[in-house]
C-alpha cells in the first residue's frame, strides 16, 4: 500500500512543499527513512512507532519506507514526524483519503502521541497558501503564529488521534484565527522614551537624521555619556512597520526558534545587542546546521555594536558585505541560503582606550601609540560604510537636573515619518527605500546642490582631503537633512550640518 501526505521543509527563511510518501511492502519489519534526511528525521521512526502505539494504533509489522521528495534538498528537524504517522495510517486504511491532499501537515509527536512545537510554521503557511491548499495542520502552540497568514485554513491540534479524527470526519477542529489590527495595536509599545533623555540634543539631532534617512551611525564618547541610552531608543522614531516587514522579520525569528509564544506577530522593530565576544557565525549565521546570526535578526531594525573596538577584527569585517547587500548569502556543500540583513548599524565607542580623551574633568592616560592601535582595530571599508559619525560629550549637572520635559519619540518620529515618506515617493518603481541606500546613480539625480552649498563642499573637501566615498556620504546625509526640512533642493545649511556628521574624517585630517 502506498499514501502521499503533503508537508513542508524550511530552507532559509522560506518553505518548501514536500511529499511524504510512505508505503508498506511484505518483507521483513524494517522502517528506511530516505530523501536526504538528517538526524532528528531518521530517528523519527522511533518516536512513530511509539506514538501510534500509545495512542491506540496498530504499528503495522512490513517493511515500511518513507520517501521525502525532493530527494536532493535536506530534510531537518522532527516536524515530519506528523506527517510519517499520518502516511503509515493512510496505508493501513485507518485515515481516509478525502483530506489528506487538501492539508499540509507538520508536528513533533511525542511517545505518547501530543504535539510538540516545530520551528518555521508562519513560512509554512506562506507555502502552503502559495500552493493554493485549503490549509495546515500544526500543533496548537503553533497555530497562532501560522493564523497570521489571512486566507488559509489553520487547524491546531493536541495529539495524533486529534489529527486522525479530524481527517476522518469524526471531529471537527474549528480555524485558528488572530486579530492582526489587535496585535499591531498591543506590540506598539517599546518602554523607553527619547523624553527620558537628559541633554544630548546634537546627539539626538544626529539620530532623527539617521533614522530619517537609514543612515548607519557610530557614536564616540567617554563612559557615562548615554551612548547605550540614546542606542536602544532609535527603534521608538523609526516609521512603524508594514505587515510585509512584520511578516518578513517573525519568520525569521521562526525559523530560529526564538519567537515569543504570546506574540504571533513581531509588530516592533527588533533591537539586537551582541556582546563583543561573539563569532563570527553567531553574528553573520551559519553553523553546521545554518541558522540566521544576529544581522539577520536585526532585520528592518537596529543592530547595535557597543564598544566597537573590542569586537574581533574578522567579525567585524564580515560586516562589509551584509551592509552593503542587505542580505547574508551562507553556502554549504548541499545548498546556499540567503538570509534577509536590511539593518541599520548603530555602533559606540571610546575615544581611547581609557575613554577619557578630550575630556575637561577627567585626565586621558593613554599614549598616541595606544589611542592610534585603539582605533586601527575597525578598518577603513567598514567605517566608509557608517554615514555619520558623532561625538557624544559627558552630561553636565545642569542637564540632569533639568525637570523640565524632554522632546517625546512621539514628535521625533512624526518627522521621521514625513521625511520617509517623501523619499518612498522619491524612488517609487526601484528597489530602493532609504536615502541610505542610493546608488552613484542616484546621487547624481537626486543631490543637486544651491551654489552657496557647492562652494561650501568644494571648499571642505579640498582643504580636508575628503575621499570620493565620503563625499558620497555627505551628499546623502544632506539629501536626508533637506528631505526634514522639506526642501526639494540641497542648500548650504545642509551642508554644513551633514559635515558636522563626519567627526573621524575631521579629527585626521
Amino acid at each position: 500500500m502506498l499514501a502521499k501526505v503533503l508537508s513542508s521543509a524550511v530552507i532559509g527563511i522560506d518553505a518548501i512543499l514536500v511529499d511524504v510518501e510512505v508505503d508498506l511492502a511484505p518483507g521483513l519489519p524494517t522502517f528506511a527513512t530516505v530523501g536526504l534526511p538528517d538526524g532528528a528525521v531518521k530517528e523519527s521512526k522511533d518516536r512513530v512507532k511509539a506514538a501510534l502505539k500509545n495512542s491506540g494504533y496498530d504499528f503495522p509489522m512490513r517493511r515500511i519506507t518513507a520517501n521525502l521528495a525532493p530527494a536532493d534538498i535536506k530534510k531537518e528537524g522532527a516536524a515530519f514526524d506528523l506527517p510519517i504517522s499520518i502516511g503509515i495510517l493512510a496505508a493501513t486504511g485507518v485515515i481516509k483519503a478525502g483530506l489528506l491532499q487538501q492539508y499540509m501537515l507538520l508536528g513533533e509527536l511525542s511517545l505518547d502521541g501530543t504535539l510538540k512545537a516545530v520551528r518555521g510554521a508562519l513560512s509554512v503557511a506562506v507555502a502552503a497558501k502559495r500552493a493554493g491548499l485549503t490549509g495546515i495542520i500544526l500543533p496548537l502552540e503553533n497555530a497562532g503564529e501560522a493564523a497570521v497568514v489571512e486566507g488559509i485554513e489553520i487547524i491546531g491540534a493536541t495529539s495524533l488521534s486529534q489529527v486522525v479524527e479530524f481527517l476522518n470526519n469524526r471531529e471537527g477542529l474549528d480555524p485558528v484565527r488572530v486579530d492582526l489590527q489587535a496585535l499591531f495595536a498591543g506590540s506598539s509599545d517599546y518602554g523607553e522614551d527619547f523624553s527620558e533623555v537628559k541633554g544630548q540634543e546634537h546627539a539626538k539631532r544626529a539620530l532623527e537624521v539617521a533614522a530619517s534617512g537609514g543612515h548607519n551611525i557610530l557614536m564616540i564618547g567617554p563612559p557615562g555619556s548615554g551612548k547605550t541610552m540614546l542606542a536602544r531608543r532609535i527603534p521608538t522614531i523609526l516609521p512603524a512597520m508594514s505587515f510585509d516587514e512584520a511578516i518578513e522579520t517573525t519568520k525569521i525569528f521562526s525559523v530560529s526558534g526564538m519567537l515569543d509564544k504570546e506574540r504571533a506577530l513581531l509588530a516592533v522593530r527588533p533591537f539586537r545587542a551582541p556582546h563583543h565576544t561573539i563569532s563570527d557565525v553567531g553574528l553573520i549565521g551559519g553553523g553546521t546546521t545554518p541558522k540566521p546570526g544576529e544581522v539577520s535578526l536585526a532585520h528592518n531594525g537596529v543592530l547595535f555594536l557597543d564598544e566597537l573596538p573590542e569586537f574581533k577584527k574578522n567579525v567585524l569585517e564580515v560586516l562589509r558585505q551584509p551592509l552593503e547587500d542587505g542580505r547574508v548569502t551562507i553556502s554549504r556543500s548541499l545548498l546556499s541560503l540567503t538570509y534577509p540583513a536590511r539593518v541599520m548599524l548603530v555602533a559606540a565607542m571610546n575615544p581611547c582606550p581609557c575613554g577619557y580623551l578630550a575630556d575637561p574633568l577627567h585626565p586621558c592616560t593613554c599614549t598616541p601609540i595606544a589611542i592610534h592601535r585603539y582605533r586601527s582595530r575597525i578598518s577603513g571599508p567598514l567605517l566608509d560604510r557608517i554615514d555619520i559619525h558623532i561625538e557624544v560629550p559627558s552630561v553636565t549637572y545642569r542637564d540632569l537636573s533639568d525637570r523640565g520635559e524632554a522632546e517625546s519619540s512621539r514628535d521625533i518620529a512624526r518627522r521621521v515619518e514625513l521625511s520617509r515618506l517623501a523619499q518612498q515617493e522619491r524612488y517609487r518603481g526601484t528597489k530602493i527605500h532609504c536615502n541610505a541606500q542610493m546608488t552613484q546613480r542616484y546621487i547624481k539625480k537626486y543631490c543637486e546642490l544651491d551654489p552657496a552649498g557647492s562652494r561650501m563642499l568644494e571648499l571642505v573637501t579640498d582643504r580636508l582631503g575628503f575621499s570620493a566615498r565620503t563625499y558620497n556620504r555627505i551628499l546623502k546625509v544632506a539629501r536626508t537633512i533637506a528631505d526634514l526640512e522639506g526642501c526639494g533642493s540641497i542648500q548650504e545649511a545642509h551642508i554644513a550640518e551633514a559635515i558636522q556628521y563626519r567627526s573621524l574624517d575631521r579629527r585626521s585630517a
